[in-house]
């Protein structure tokens, strides 16, 4: 076909039997339309000649046309409409790319279509928040995945909500939903009972939760590994890098190192106060357990920390060094509660959060020795 389309064009398309033929049109067809030097005419004569390839008989002729028009701006929306309308094969290219169909046509479509078509709608570059909360609430779970993992997807708070309340079972959602940029805190803390120990990692390094409940995910996710830290320092690693997670977005605090230090995760505060001193491991070590009791304030002040959690940091270490586990069952239990019970009565310049925190694990700790 020349650079312009004519009249003999548009006949011959229609009097080629050949489907092959008629395909290798429609990639003419399309680069012509997205031509800038067509006349008004022959910009009318590509549209019809579209229109009429659009419902042509061979499903390779729609699907060339689709694909070659897919990303196209002059893609008249009607025709969009068909093609998308049309079987996954045609539709699919439309579906993902094209940016003439509007939010209500993609709704209609949504609503309407077939897995594959909801999740192609559901991977577009952009998906705004009305079309994604359509997708939330009528897509199966394989097209909810796709969006929960769109980064180009805006979607509601509250429709991530609904996403847990439909799919809140299904790992193919929890890892792209924890994984997202921005959680709301409400779907952060119903996440927090669903996802396997590395989301919950994830959740409080890269997400806003409240204090104590980043603090009790932190306990959790170490806690599975503690006595073998206390030993032979085992899992160190996933110390460090989880250490640093927290540190990069603003959430190594000193309540949860030392409500971390009262759980009996001393790797935790060792890693904790290597980084913030900017000392090696193996030295961080050394000044917290030095037993002429400089070290650990000198490392303390060193890493920035408040002057008046320090004797609630050297009571923590004392019991520590005090307290051996001796394998028997309940072991670490006892190990923290005479912890907490040291520091509640021989330190009392705690925050209110940390103090109420500390209360709130010591009955727990208690009540089932008591039973």
């Amino acid at each position: 076909m020349t650079e312009h389309l004519t009249q003999r064009d548009v006949e011959r398309l229609l009097a080629d039997p050949s489907p092959q033929t008629r395909a290798e049109m429609a990639a003419k067809v399309a680069a012509s339309l997205e031509s800038v030097r067509l006349t008004e005419g022959e910009r009318k004569l590509a549209e019809g000649i579209v229109r009429v390839m659009a419902r042509d008989a061979a499903e390779r002729v729609r699907q060339a046309l689709a694909e070659n028009l897919k990303s196209s701006l002059s893609l008249p929306r009607d025709v969009a409409l068909t093609l998308a309308r049309d079987v996954e094969a045609v539709a699919l290219p439309v579906l993902g790319a094209s940016s003439v169909l509007t939010d209500d046509d993609l709704i209609e479509l949504v609503r309407s279509g077939t897995v594959a078509k909801q999740t192609a709608i559901a991977g577009r570059s952009e998906v705004s928040a009305e079309v994604s909360g359509v997708l939330v609430e009528t897509a199966p779970e394989q097209a909810v995945a796709r969006l929960i993992a769109n980064p180009g997807a805006d979607i509601a708070d509250e429709s991530l909500g609904r996403v847990l309340d439909r799919f809140g079972d299904s790992p193919a959602i929890h890892e792209p939903l924890v994984h997202r940029d921005q959680l709301p805190v409400t779907v952060a803390e119903r996440l927090v009972a669903l996802v396997s120990d590395t989301l919950r990692d994830y959740l409080v390094s890269h997400h806003e939760l409240p204090a104590g409940i980043a603090g009790d995910l932190v306990l959790q996710s170490r806690e599975r590994a503690t006595v073998s830290l206390f030993t032979d320092g085992k899992d160190g690693a996933d110390v460090e890098r989880l250490v640093e997670q927290l540190r990069v977005t603003g959430r190594l605090t000193p309540s949860l190192m030392l409500r971390a230090l009262c759980m009996g995760d001393v790797a935790f505060l060792e890693a904790s106060l290597s980084l913030l001193g900017k000392v090696p491991l193996t030295n961080a070590r050394l000044l917290i357990h030095d037993a002429g009791r400089l070290g650990l304030k000198s490392l303390y002040e060193r890493a920035g920390l408040p002057a008046r959690l320090l004797p609630a940091f050297r009571v923590a270490v004392d019991v520590s060094h005090e307290t051996l586990f001796d394998g028997e069952p309940g072991d670490l239990d006892r190990h923290r509660r005479r912890m907490i019970e040291r520091i509640l009565t021989q330190y009392e310049d705690l925050a209110s959060d940390d103090l109420d925190y500390l209360l709130n694990k010591l009955g727990d700790l208690v009540e089932p020795a008591a039973a």
